[in-house]
């Protein structure tokens, strides 16, 4: 019997049809075994993609049936985008994605950034971003929230979760990395912990929990999983680099409404 596709909720988002998938329950088989759901630029219907649309066909099943799945082509920045019709082969450049529309998924990819699921219930509007470092201190979230207002959320009524990413023990960066965040807000040093010597540890997940709060949405909820060190359920760029493996899985965290 196939494995069945493992997805976390979070408790703050309630009913609204939402998952963070991991790499249980997928097809894909060598590194990336598991629930593989990574385009990795290629053209969608590229045969050797045939796991990848196997695994993103069980993803929405297990999240909302029937429904269109709807992504972006993510490039570590803060732009977010109103879901659209767009085929596979021509998703808008972003790293946030937002709807209304009852039938549509919001999927976004992460492998140790921090995926982030929006709501607002009273509104009826959700919204998905993929928030690494970078897209983080960009804003990425803060433009999600500006994105899903002009649908007609309200701030106050927001409420996120953050999923998977890697966790501050398994998350080493050096000096100049923890300057860039000192630079933009001197009490972002709580976000970072002594390591090896001129190397620090991040707390990536205490970070984007922070630019929520900050942008005065109705509450947040943080999974605390860890990417890096869960091998079994969560795939890892790091832990592919460190490794020298040749590729890497990424895991698809998705939002939509019934």
């Amino acid at each position: 019997m196939a494995e069945a596709v493992e997805v976390l909720r979070a408790a703050l988002l309630g009913s609204v049809p939402h998952g963070f998938l991991g790499r249980r329950g997928g097809v894909s088989s060598g590194v990336v075994t598991g629930l593989d759901m990574g385009l990795r630029g290629m053209d969608p219907d590229d045969p050797a993609l045939a796991p990848v649309r196997e695994n993103r066909r069980r993803g929405v099943e297990a999240v909302l049936p029937g429904a269109r799945l709807v992504g972006v082509y993510q490039v570590h920045g803060a732009d977010c985008v109103e879901a659209g019709d767009w085929a596979e082969a021509d998703r808008p450049h972003a790293d946030a994605l937002v709807t209304d529309r009852p039938g549509v998924l919001l999927g976004i990819l992460t492998a140790d950034c921090a995926p982030v699921l929006l709501a607002d219930t009273q509104a009826g509007v959700v919204g998905a971003a993929h928030a690494g470092w970078k897209g983080a201190l960009a804003g990425v979230t803060d433009s999600t929230i500006a994105a899903m207002e002009r649908l007609g959320a309200s701030r106050g009524n927001i409420v996120a979760a953050i999923g998977p990413c890697i966790a501050q023990a398994s998350y080493e960066v050096d000096e100049a990395f923890r300057l860039r965040l000192l630079d933009e807000a001197a009490d972002n040093a709580r976000f970072f912990v002594s390591g090896a010597p001129g190397h620090y540890q991040f707390d990536l997940e205490g970070y984007v929990a922070r630019r929520l709060e900050r942008a005065g949405i109705g509450g947040v909820e943080r999974l605390g999983r860890d990417t890096y060190a869960d091998e079994a359920a969560f795939f890892s760029f790091r832990r592919a680099t460190h490794r020298g493996e040749p590729d890497y899985g990424r895991q698809m965290s998705l939002i939509g409404l019934a």
